[in-house]
């Protein structure tokens, strides 16, 4: 795979996980395209491109995982965004991730992007802000987090159980969704 090629894909899949990516699940994605070095090399390519230019984001870097974030002297910026969005209504995504959690929880991030066909990395943050869901160590592989509600949502709701939900016997059951989510996981990894 060519340089350009590959640190355009690199940004993109650092853009949309919204997370820390570790370097050798990056190599794994482009295995058979790309070595080792190749994507280390993409990996500098990106800092270097973002901590010399005027662009918003920054690449940090921590052991062996790479993220891509806003720049600190953007922070009050992004604070203000994030605080009026706590401020407002959820929107129907965050609806439809809390319900999937409520029904289907403790449950992982890529379940849930089974589910719903789309990257959910922002409104599973913004849902984690506004004390909805938490999240805790994945005890299936111990690599990544379980979402499931907190009581603060169960308050909210007025609900003593989410077992009280409507529908939770049929719906936390439903083989179509175990047949969705099966099938991706293992894609996945």
């Amino acid at each position: 795979m060519e340089q350009e090629k590959l640190l355009s894909a690199i940004e993109s899949i650092l853009f949309i996980s919204g997370e820390p990516i570790k370097k050798s699940k990056l190599v794994k994605i482009f295995s058979g395209q790309a070595k080792t070095e190749d994507v280390e090399k993409g990996i500098d390519a990106l800092s270097e491109k973002y901590a010399g230019s005027a662009s918003g984001l920054v690449l940090l870097r921590k052991g062996e995982e790479v993220q891509l974030a806003s720049k600190a002297e953007n922070s009050q910026y992004v604070e203000k965004m994030v605080k009026s969005e706590l401020q407002d209504s959820l929107s129907n995504a965050a609806m439809e991730v809390v319900s999937i959690i409520a029904y289907r929880g403790p449950i992982s991030k890529t379940e849930i992007e089974s589910i719903r066909g789309v990257n959910c990395s922002y409104t599973l943050r913004n849902l984690l802000l506004r004390g909805l869901i938490e999240r805790s160590d994945n005890p299936r592989d111990g690599r990544g987090y379980v979402y499931s509600i907190t009581f603060e949502f169960l308050k909210k709701l007025g609900v003593e159980d989410v077992k009280k939900l409507p529908d939770h016997d049929i719906l936390s059951k439903d083989e179509r969704i175990n047949s969705i989510t099966n099938v991706d996981l293992e894609v996945a990894e």
